[in-house]
């Protein structure tokens, strides 16, 4: 019997979400979108038969799209997230989101404490957070005990034309959200809030130059998990060099950071969308194996892909490929317990290999393109 999922959003990332679903079989999937111009496009492109025209806003009109599902996958902005919770909460259902916001996070594991037995709430499941903290929570596990441990990862257009050296690839929001809230990290072994914009670095991989700069969200509940346990922890998000100094001039020298819906605006007016992207994931922990102090490190590269005769992008594919393993992983019985769900509670080689997983696993590969580490050689 097809497990009944309900999806929520037909945007970028839902309509990702709904291709892998459509095509890898054994769901009986419904799409609700507040949008039925989405919603046929969706019906047109991907063949979804079930699609709702729903107001999210609405918990009688949630409830309804609800009934005869097992799973709800929220594609929704952030903001509309604790409604969907605590609806797919009353219903009975487990509760999928790909949010970066701390607040709605917090509130959703709340929202946890009163689901049943076998009931789950796994927030989060996207690339980052998600499968970033899925990576580092593995490669910990490698350390007697931990030191640095640092998450770096970035979305960028493969040809970069503009001074930014950006292209829009997911939601204005998440961007900007990221760009302005305060960030979590640890230093020095004490858990607190550090600005975003701030700890400026640069580095190269594979020839070609990077910066890496704070930003919000992309730790998940890492910090929380790994407190005491490592000196310093946290997460920089990768752009190309001289980003940073543009947006730096935006948000703080133009103060857009206080005048975000303008931020939006001129952003989705004069920064152009592209399909043709790339995913960087480059995770890097210090510590203590064996009495000696080594350094591991992993990369993963994701490119834009061909599915279903269209051109989905890295971002695309990264984002509803997570959620899309999480999500199966669940039905399947191999996620371990039940309520509030962190993302490096999820097992990394059962991700991997999972049918939706495999799409992080085909690019997979060690910092150094397979030389083995002093680390590794001590193996």
């Amino acid at each position: 019997m097809s497990a009944g999922v309900l999806l929520l959003g037909a945007g970028k990332i839902g309509r990702m979400i709904a291709r892998l679903l459509k095509e890898a079989g054994g769901f009986a999937l419904r799409v609700a979108d507040k949008d039925p111009a989405s919603l046929k496009r969706l019906q047109e492109r991907v063949g979804i038969d079930d699609g709702v025209a729903l107001d999210t806003s609405s918990k009688n009109a949630l409830r309804t799209a609800m009934q005869g599902c097992d799973v709800v996958i929220s594609a929704l902005d952030y903001r509309s997230n604790v409604a969907v919770a605590e609806t797919a909460l009353e219903a009975g259902l487990s509760y999928f989101d790909l949010t970066e916001d701390r607040e709605t996070t917090d509130r959703v594991r709340e929202i946890a404490a009163g689901t049943k037995p076998g009931q789950v709430f796994v927030p989060q499941c996207g690339l980052a957070p998600g499968f970033v903290s899925i990576l580092t929570s593995d490669l910990t596990r490698w350390f007697e005990q931990l030191d640095t441990v640092k998450m770096r990862v970035g979305a960028l257009p493969q040809f970069p034309t503009n001074a930014l050296t950006y292209n829009l690839t997911w939601s204005t929001d998440g961007l900007i959200n990221e760009y302005c809230n305060p960030c979590e990290v640890i230093r020095d072994g004490r858990r607190m809030e550090a600005l975003p914009l701030e700890g400026l670095e640069h580095f190269s991989l594979d020839g070609v130059r990077y910066e890496a700069f704070n930003t919000s969200g992309g730790l998940g509940t890492l910090c929380e998990t790994l407190d005491g346990q490592a000196r310093l922890v946290d997460y920089k998000t990768i752009r190309y060099p001289g980003h940073h100094e543009l947006m730096s001039f935006l948000l703080i020298d133009l103060r857009l950071e206080s005048r975000r819906e303008l931020l939006k605006e001129v952003f989705e007016a004069a920064i152009p969308v592209t399909f043709q992207d790339v995913v960087i994931v480059f995770c890097t922990i210090t510590g203590r194996r064996k009495g000696q102090f080594v350094q591991k490190s992993e990369l993963r590269k994701i490119y834009s892909a061909t599915i279903g005769g269209e051109v989905w992008s890295a971002i695309q594919i990264t984002t509803a490929s997570s959620v899309c393993a999480v999500v199966d992983l669940h039905l399947n019985g191999k996620l371990k317990g039940s309520g509030f769900i962190r993302q490096e509670e999820i097992e990394l080689s059962a991700f991997l290999d999972n049918r939706f997983g495999r799409w992080y696993r085909q690019e997979g590969r060690s910092a150094d393109n397979g030389a083995k580490t002093d680390a590794e050689l001590m193996e």
